[in-house]
């Protein structure tokens, strides 16, 4: 779907199609990079991960894994619920594997925090995240992501994954979601 189909839903469109993509090219090398010579287990965040693992994995020369985990911390609404859940655990043992968290968005980091601390009690050979969009004025709780897409404003964003109640995630750009949408 293309902004132009959806364009009273949106206030502003953040970055478009090709903008995400050239971004995630350019993580993918760093990626490749740092992971030189070892295999690498993605472990993507369901549902709005889909996308960005999806191009990554596609992306990186790397030999890649991909597994999935469905964590919740949110409901309908645009606001996070302060509880998180996990919906769908991993298949794959991550003992002594190198294992690369990929996010769609972190935005207060609690999901992400909860995450991390589960997954280290597993003993990854390493543990990192990468996530395509953080909201840095959002951050309640500290986490150290290694590979960021892109710093976007405190607002509601969809496209590309994001979604709200369920749609805009095969939204192809990434904007602000007008207010009118959710009120």
């Amino acid at each position: 779907m293309d902004a132009v189909h959806i364009s009273d839903d949106l206030t502003e469109v953040l970055f478009s199609k090709e903008q995400v993509q050239e971004r995630l090219v350019e993580l993918a090398a760093q990626i490749d990079a740092d992971y030189d010579g070892r295999d690498i287990l993605l472990v993507g965040v369901l549902n709005g991960a889909v996308m960005v693992m999806a191009d990554l994995s596609r992306a990186l020369v790397s030999h890649c894994e991909m597994d999935w985990m469905a964590i919740s911390s949110y409901g309908s609404g645009t606001q996070s619920s302060g509880v998180v859940r996990i919906l769908k655990d991993l298949n794959t043992d991550i003992a002594g594997r190198h294992v690369l968290v990929v996010e769609d968005i972190i935005d207060t980091g609690l999901t992400l925090s909860y995450l991390i601390t589960n997954l280290l009690s597993r003993e990854p050979a390493s543990l990192k995240i990468m996530t395509m969009f953080r909201k840095p004025d959002a951050l309640a709780n500290q986490v150290e992501v290694d590979y960021v897409g892109f710093d976007i404003p405190n607002e509601f964003v969809v496209g590309y994954g994001l979604d709200y109640d369920g749609r805009y995630r095969n939204l192809t750009s990434v904007g602000t979601l007008a207010p009118h949408v959710y009120s």
